[in-house]
């Protein structure tokens, strides 16, 4: 029989070789009592030996993957050469949790790599024995698309039965007795301390500034620029006239014609706006107003009150931008040369004639309102009071609930000036309208319906900024520098921001108080020639001036020291803060 020249073992031996079937069999049957005798190793010198072999034989290695068993590996290496065949099977089994391996190898052979192998093991497992236990095997994890069945157990984290029991805070008041449950709620604390929280003293701060501090710094504010607004008005009746008289007296008795300076083209562009409400007002018949206002069934009394209150604010917020376009216009007129004369006339008087318009506007819409409000105090069923209700309470609504920042409220606040002064003006027509068509007493009512409205009034924007301050941050140190700005203006201070000033323009009230004072002083002029009658006309006409002259001086010294005062104050107290 031939030898099989694939077979380097057999040419060297020089024996026949075995059939194939008989061959297998054997190995089979010594890879069992291999299997069955064989040690376990930590370490695996076979493939080493079998891979450099000393005798310089030929060597043959093959290994193979048997795939996963118990959720590890098996590989097995075989060698043959030196006359001895070694069989390695090697089992790896991972710990999936990540604690370690465990490698197992069974070794077949025979010879002295046999004893090699043997030997080593003996010495690995003593070593093993004597440093450290061997590691746990691995329990069998689920594997996704594998044999294992993908179960999850409970986890301990997961246990709410345990949690519940182990935790105290998380113990459900169903487990508990009705009696325990009412004596841990009345010796636990604090009887709402699942629905507050503990303060602190800048909390406290914040409640006394709402209810003690900010209310008076406001209330001062809005009263004092109040007074300025008084003081504008009272300018206008008293100084511009003055000023216009004596500019025609110059102009009379010297018979020659200068050029206007600025602040006389503005007083008399102010003096014939004026004029023409008065004269155009004057024609209004009050009495068919005030009844159509009373008999409109449609719309309730202060519903018309609302609509006027907010274009009367939408007119005074436009008709300062028109007044401060118009003295633009004047003082280009005044210092214009004269090539461009005729431009400047031109825009003065387009200027003038938009002012007048507009000025007769809001006229007509103060005269209105101040109509609805007579309507609603001389009415008996209430009206005045579901007036002053419904306009407040939306008052609050509008503001309150909104975020400002500090110019706004800065801007509220004088905003809130002009309104009471505008309610003065209104009590005033509603003075006038009893004194002229009243019957019986009436003064009693009339001061305690004036106390209700301005005592409403005072209450509302003391709310208003109380809680507008505290909304948005608004300390009341910032309404005592609000106070310090119109001080500053009053005395003709150049202020930072120009925009900031207290802006009010007196002639649409003006034109109202004199359209309603006017049948005051005709009802109760005598009954004479006309000679007479202009006599008492100019004789009240000058008690008038001299009383609103008088006024005029003594409110406004009083700003101007009360005004010096105050900023030497803050001055003052800037200066020791910093110094401090």
């Amino acid at each position: 029989m031939a030898l099989r020249s694939s077979d380097p073992i057999g040419l060297q031996s020089g024996v026949a070789k075995p059939s194939r079937n008989s061959r297998k069999k054997k190995k089979q049957k010594k890879r069992k009592e291999a299997i069955a005798d064989s040690p376990v190793i930590s370490e695996d010198p076979v493939a080493e030996q079998c891979g450099n072999d000393s005798s310089g034989t030929l060597v043959e290695s093959t290994s193979e993957n048997y795939g996963i068993r118990d959720n590890g590996n098996v590989n097995r290496i075989s060698c043959v050469g030196s006359a001895s065949v070694v069989v390695v099977e090697e089992s790896v089994c991972q710990n999936v949790c990540g604690f370690g391996e465990l490698r197992q190898r069974n070794v077949i052979g025979g010879g002295e790599e046999m004893a090699a192998v043997a030997s080593r093991a003996e010495e690995d497992r003593a070593e093993m024995n004597g440093s450290k236990e061997p590691l746990p095997l691995a329990q069998p994890q689920p594997v996704v698309n594998g044999n294992v069945a993908n179960k999850l157990d409970t986890a301990e984290s997961l246990d709410w039965k345990r949690l519940m029991s182990e935790d105290p805070n998380y113990l459900y008041a169903v487990h508990k007795s009705p009696a325990k449950y009412f004596l841990d709620e009345m010796y636990s604390g604090n009887s709402l301390r699942r629905t507050t929280t503990l303060g602190s003293e800048k909390e406290r701060e914040r409640v006394y500034d709402t209810i003690f501090r900010l209310p008076w710094r406001c209330e001062v504010l809005i009263d004092v620029g109040f007074f300025v607004c008084f003081d504008a008005f009272l300018s206008l009746l008293t100084i511009m006239p003055t000023r216009i008289l004596i500019k025609l007296w110059r102009f009379l008795t010297a018979r020659q014609f200068k050029r206007l300076s600025a602040a006389e083209l503005c007083d008399f562009g102010c003096f014939l706006v004026l004029a023409c409400g008065v004269i155009l007002l004057g024609q209004t018949d009050i009495s068919l107003i005030y009844h159509m206002i009373r008999g409109q069934g449609t719309i309730k009394l202060y519903m018309i009150y609302n609509v006027l209150e907010i274009i009367d604010k939408l007119c005074q917020s436009f008709g300062g931008d028109v007044f401060e376009t118009l003295f633009n216009s004047a003082e280009g007129l005044a210092t214009c040369s004269q090539e461009n004369m005729k431009f400047w006339i031109r825009r003065f008087v387009s200027d003038q004639a938009l002012a007048m318009a507009f000025s007769i506007l809001h006229s007509f819409i103060l005269l209105a309102q101040a109509i609805a409000l007579s309507t609603c105090i001389v009415a008996h069923n209430n009206a005045l009071f579901a007036l002053l209700v419904s306009n407040n309470f939306a008052e609050i609504k509008s503001n309150v609930f909104k975020r400002f920042s500090k110019d706004n409220i800065h801007n509220l606040a004088y905003a809130d000036s002009v309104e009471r002064f505008h309610i003065s003006a209104f009590l005033l027509f509603v003075l006038a309208q009893n004194i002229l068509e009243a019957q019986g007493p009436w003064f009693e009512s009339f001061l305690f319906n004036a106390f209700v409205v301005f005592f409403c009034e005072m209450l509302i924007d003391i709310i208003k900024h109380s809680f507008l301050a505290k909304f948005n941050g608004i300390k009341p140190i910032e309404y005592s520098e609000f106070l310090e700005g119109l001080c500053k203006q009053t005395l003709n201070m150049q202020t930072e921001d120009s925009k900031k000033n207290l802006t009010f323009v007196p002639l649409a009230p003006a034109c109202v108080v004199i359209r309603v004072l006017t049948p005051v002083y005709a009802a109760h002029l005598p009954y004479s020639p006309l000679p007479w009658r202009l006599f008492w006309i100019i004789f009240l006409i000058s008690v008038t001036y001299v009383m609103l002259s008088s006024l005029k001086v003594m409110i406004g010294m009083g700003l101007q020291k009360h005004a010096t005062w105050y900023v030497n104050r803050c001055r003052k107290r800037k200066h020791h803060l910093h110094f401090d």
